[in-house]
Order: structure tokens, then C-alpha cells, then sequence
């Protein structure tokens, strides 16, 4: 399968959900790389703003706001990026929303509303792109989550519709691979990441303040694997190696791993209320225009999992020089010299 992969200096890429956390942090950095972006929200203020910033750094970037729930806000997107840019190289699906509480405490509307972002936001997407990266050639990429493998409390629709993700990415993914379409599909799964996502959040929690379980990484270290795969498709890429062990832990021992989740991941959701800035956008546009968020404990800037997983010559050529240093520095004439100085 030819799929006409360029250089991320060279692409046109389009982002939803680019008004703040993983998105923003995506278009900035395929700005500075040399792609013209093209940006997406229900925020058009926002988007102007960050535009013209992006511009204002050397950058191309256009703007188009819409619901990703909306199918024909989609295609209008599409259509942007082929006014503003000529063609479609990359498109990712990022736009995303939660929902805290039990199962039981969450109205069903509310419930819809995370599905029509999460799930139908990435069908509507996908069906505005494939058109145009079916004849040109270029690369899908989904932000589903650690969750769309395994779940947690409090969050069961929001695991529930990047569950569905996943399920939809690797059925299309073998529908395109059928036809031998040029187009590669790729899977994005973060572990915790430290953006407004849960100042966007809405609450249904009683006496507490939604937040994430620790680690937590920097939407850049999400925004780099995105952009990885822009260039270097692979099919699924966790980001984070909490991600990998949550995985590791559910696979092995199910039962260990609800009693992980039901203990001590349900209260690492749990802040003191008040400790959290509220920014509602379950049924409204964003204000916020941040890539971080108002997590308080330590923020990871890297992975070195994710880093040695999509790069893994490199890894293996660092491995090897670490254990070529260690034995040099075990020889007897080695050690000898460093003793004497």
C-alpha cells in the first residue's frame, strides 16, 4: 500500500478540539515543525485568537469552528482546509468530554452529550476526511485514551465512548486496509495528562471536585506521539507508561485490578472541592484557551516508554551504549586508570 507520507514540514493537518490541552499543544508544535494547521472548536474567538498567534510565530493556520457532533460542521471543516491549503494530509480526531459521577447519579442527556462529542465527534470526522485522504493519500489519527481498553469508576460513559472509539478505529482500519486505500489509521491512547480536562468536566460528584490519578504527563508528551505517527503510522500508541502497567495489570489479574480501580483510583479522582477551577463545556465552548491544566502535583515531561516504543532503533542504540559504557568501566585497566585519576 502506497500511502504518500510527507514530512510533517511539508503536511497539512487538521486538529478538533485545538482550543485547548492536547490540541493546542498538537497545532503548536506542528506549527513550529512547519505544517499549516488547521484549527477546530465551537470556540471561533478562540480560534481566531490562537491563529493569529500561531501566525504571528511563523506559522500557517486557518480556522474553522463547529461541533464535532455536527456532521455538516465537519464537512464545512474539511472544506476549509481545502480552500485555505489545497488538500488534507493528516486529520486527528482530539476533541473530547466527560462526565464524573456513578453510573447511577449521571442523567442519560448528559451521557448522550459525552457520546456525541467522544464517539460520533471521531465518525463525523473520519467521514469528512476519508474522502480527501482516500485520494491523496495520509494518515487518521484518533485520541481515544488509556480507557478505551480498560475502565475505571466515575468515569463509566467516558470509558465507555473511547471504549467505542477503539472498536471503530480497528474496524475501519481493516475496511481501509481491504481496499487497499492509501490512508493509515492510527490509535492515540494517553494515560493521565495535565490539561483543562477536568476543569471541562461535568461534575455530578457529591462533596468533591473531579481530578486525574497520578502520573500525570504533559499534553506535549501526547502531542509529540501524535505527530510521530503523522509521519511514522502505527496502529495503537499508549502514552505513558502507567498506561502500559494499568494495561499489564488488568490483563493479568482482573480481579486485583477492579479492586485497584473501586479503592484507590476512586479516591485519586476525588479533590477537595473548591480545589478545582471550573470551566464547564459538557454543552458549551470552552474559555479557557489552555494546554495545561490546574493539576498541583508533579507533571511528567516525558515518557520514556512511549519514547522507546515509536522510536525503537533509537532505544535499542541507547541501550547498547549504556551497557558498552558499563563494561568498559568494569575492565580491570579501566578501573585501574579512574582510580589513579
Amino acid at each position: 500500500m502506497d500511502r504518500k507520507l510527507k514530512p510533517i514540514n511539508e503536511q497539512v493537518m487538521v486538529i478538533t478540539g485545538s482550543d485547548s490541552g492536547i490540541g493546542l499543544a498538537t497545532a503548536r508544535m506542528a506549527c513550529r515543525a512547519g505544517a499549516r494547521v488547521v484549527l477546530n472548536s465551537r470556540d471561533g474567538e478562540a480560534l481566531e485568537r490562537i491563529a493569529g498567534e500561531l501566525r504571528e510565530s511563523g506559522g500557517e493556520a486557518a480556522w474553522h469552528a463547529a461541533d464535532v457532533a455536527d456532521e455538516h460542521g465537519m464537512k464545512r471543516l474539511a472544506e476549509v482546509a481545502l480552500e485555505q491549503f489545497g488538500r488534507i494530509d493528516t486529520w486527528v480526531n482530539n476533541a473530547g468530554a466527560t462526565v464524573y459521577g456513578e453510573i447511577e447519579k449521571v442523567p442519560v442527556d448528559d451521557a448522550r452529550r459525552v457520546f456525541d462529542t467522544n464517539y460520533f465527534g471521531v465518525v463525523n470526522g473520519t467521514l469528512a476526511a476519508l474522502p480527501h485522504l482516500r485520494r491523496e493519500g495520509g494518515v487518521l489519527i484518533n485520541v481515544g485514551s488509556i480507557l478505551s481498553g480498560v475502565a475505571i469508576p466515575l468515569q463509566g460513559h467516558y470509558a465507555a465512548s473511547k471504549h467505542a472509539i477503539k472498536g471503530f478505529t480497528d474496524s475501519l482500519r481493516q475496511e481501509l486496509e481491504h481496499d487497499d486505500a492509501p490512508v493509515a489509521v492510527s490509535l492515540i491512547r494517553p494515560a493521565s495528562i495535565d490539561t483543562p480536562y477536568t476543569e471541562h468536566a461535568h461534575n455530578h460528584m457529591e462533596g468533591a471536585e473531579p481530578t486525574v490519578p497520578p502520573p500525570v504527563y504533559a499534553p506535549e508528551v501526547v502531542a509529540e506521539a501524535i505527530l510521530n505517527c503523522a509521519e511514522n503510522p502505527q496502529r495503537e500508541v499508549l502514552v505513558g507508561g502507567s498506561a502500559r502497567q494499568m494495561e499489564m495489570m488488568a490483563g493479568a489479574s482482573p480481579s486485583l485490578y477492579d479492586w485497584y480501580s473501586e479503592t484507590i483510583v476512586w479516591d485519586q479522582q476525588r479533590a477537595e472541592p473548591g480545589t478545582t477551577q471550573r470551566n464547564d463545556t459538557l454543552h458549551g465552548p470552552s474559555t479557557s484557551g489552555s494546554t495545561r491544566g490546574s493539576y498541583d502535583g508533579h507533571v511528567m515531561q516525558s515518557s520514556m516508554y512511549t519514547r522507546a516504543r515509536q522510536h525503537p532503533v533509537q532505544a535499542l542504540m541507547g541501550v547498547g551504549a549504556v551497557g558498552a559504557g558499563l563494561y568498559l568501566l568494569t575492565r580491570p585497566a579501566v578501573m585501574d586508570r579512574l582510580m589513579r585519576g
